[in-house]
């Protein structure tokens, strides 16, 4: 994995006087390879699991967004094998969705 690093200059607001604006530098590490990986790792969990977007976002500690562009723009970039196998099980899991949300209704008030 490559890493680069950029100077970032934002502007910063002095909080004694509001008005008074000063500049801070910040570094941004940007880690190129490591969204790819991500996104393999994902499409294989899900594949493996039969896991929804929202159980692969559990898992890994990150949003449903986040999971749902790296498993259908980025995996599609990377590896349109795997993508397409994953395609089949979001496929299902949306066909699927009014049952699921049936039954989670169904165990609030009935108490399943």
């Amino acid at each position: 994995m490559e890493k680069i690093v950029y100077q970032l200059v934002l502007p910063a607001y002095n909080q004694r006087f509001v008005h008074s604006i000063y500049y801070e530098a910040y570094e941004v590490i940007v880690v190129k390879g490591a969204v790819e990986e991500r996104a393999v790792e994902l499409g294989e969990y899900i594949i493996e699991h039969n896991a929804t977007v929202r159980a692969a976002a559990k898992k890994f500690h990150i949003s449903k967004s986040t999971v749902h562009k790296d498993v259908t723009e980025r995996l599609y970039k990377s590896n349109p094998q795997l993508y397409a196998k994953v395609k089949k099980v979001l496929e299902k899991n949306k066909r699927e969705r009014h049952i699921r949300g049936g039954l989670a209704t169904r165990r609030k008030y009935k108490g399943f």
